[in-house]
């Protein structure tokens, strides 16, 4: 029988929380530390892993053979370093997205994973939400042919945080804080070569929070195929969250009303509306919300490829990346560095 792996948390707000509820939930993971300088953080982390060893110190925690693998949940501007922290220790690293803000950061944790033979991963945990789990079906399907066209929305009409999430020098700007998830998505949905990538940041109201009020990108594929991603906190009417056409049919997903004022965090509606005018809905399933921990115990445990990996989440930020030039460009198509998977 093989040992648990050991997993430490590095920052525990709310997706720590969620990564700590799976750790509990998935057999071969062991939480055996958590660290975050806030006191009171550590003692919620204890909550639910009482046996864990508490740290203030992040160093501290890495140094203390406690752990196989870290789940760094700071903010994005520092995951590269803590990344590279963990992976010269040989330490297994799970990140929060994003992977870092360059791609050439994410090229260089890439090289130091693979020449230790390490784990080193990003959760995009949007990537199971049920809503998209279902779209995704629904498309490989070919109910709805071949997609041509993508459009992807998040957003509504409000004051943004004053927290981090706001600060483009910490965050990485709007299009990296919800483009992490949203065009991962795209790239899931539609594999092709990208040809080139465009994007806009308007900062029109909101003068508390340096990350653009409206961010939008288009992904156009070298096989005429386009997606777009808008995050906006200007929008008083939103669009809806997927807007996917093909060329047998088409597939909404309006957000659900429910979710007022939190609508980003309930499963979207969907519908399939076919070319002879006759409309499904489409059923949304339970999230499995412990596939991505299961699929680090296949991967470490028996070499089981994840459904997420590297080249993935970094190819994103290579996306978002270009999509900023080309904002600073005002909207100039701009080609984007990208491996092949």
């Amino acid at each position: 029988m093989k040992n648990n792996i050991r997993v430490g948390l590095l920052a525990y707000g709310a997706i720590g929380h969620e990564h700590n509820v799976a750790v509990q939930g998935t057999t071969g993971l062991e939480l055996t530390a958590v660290c975050d300088m806030n006191p009171e953080r550590v003692t919620a982390a204890l909550e639910l892993a009482p046996t864990a060893a508490p740290f203030s110190d992040a160093t501290a925690m890495l140094d203390s053979g406690l752990i196989d693998l870290v789940v760094v949940s700071t903010p994005p501007n520092s995951h590269y370093a803590w990344a590279k922290e963990a992976l010269s220790r040989g330490i297994h690293v799970v990140l929060e997205k994003p992977m870092a803000l360059l791609a050439s950061e994410c090229d260089e944790l890439m090289e130091i994973a693979a020449a230790k033979k390490l784990l080193m991963v990003v959760y995009q945990n949007r990537r199971y939400d049920a809503d998209f789990v279902a779209m995704r079906e629904v498309i490989r399907s070919g109910e709805i042919g071949e997609v041509y066209h993508y459009d992807s929305f998040v957003g509504g009409y409000s004051r943004p945080c004053d927290y981090w999430h706001s600060n483009a020098e910490v965050s990485g700007g709007a299009i990296f804080d919800w483009g992490s998830h949203f065009l991962d998505q795209i790239l899931n949905i539609i594999p092709d070569d990208v040809d080139h990538v465009s994007g806009q940041n308007h900062k029109r109201v909101w003068t508390h929070a340096t990350n653009a009020d409206h961010a939008h990108v288009t992904v156009t594929f070298a096989s005429g195929k386009q997606a777009t991603f808008v995050h906006s906190d200007l929008a008083a009417a939103r669009k809806p969250k997927f807007y996917v056409l093909g060329t047998k049919g088409s597939l909404v997903g309006n957000w659900n009303p429910a979710g007022e004022p939190a609508v980003a965090d309930l499963p979207a509606l969907l519908t399939v509306h076919h070319e002879d005018g006759t409309v499904r809905e489409v059923a949304v399933a339970e999230p499995d919300t412990l596939a991505f921990h299961r699929s680090i115990v296949e991967y470490l445990n028996n070499g089981t490829p994840m459904e997420v990996n590297a080249v993935q989440s970094r190819n994103v930020v290579a996306i978002m990346q270009a999509a900023e030039e080309s904002a600073r460009r005002n909207a100039l198509p701009v080609v984007p560095q990208l491996r092949k998977l």
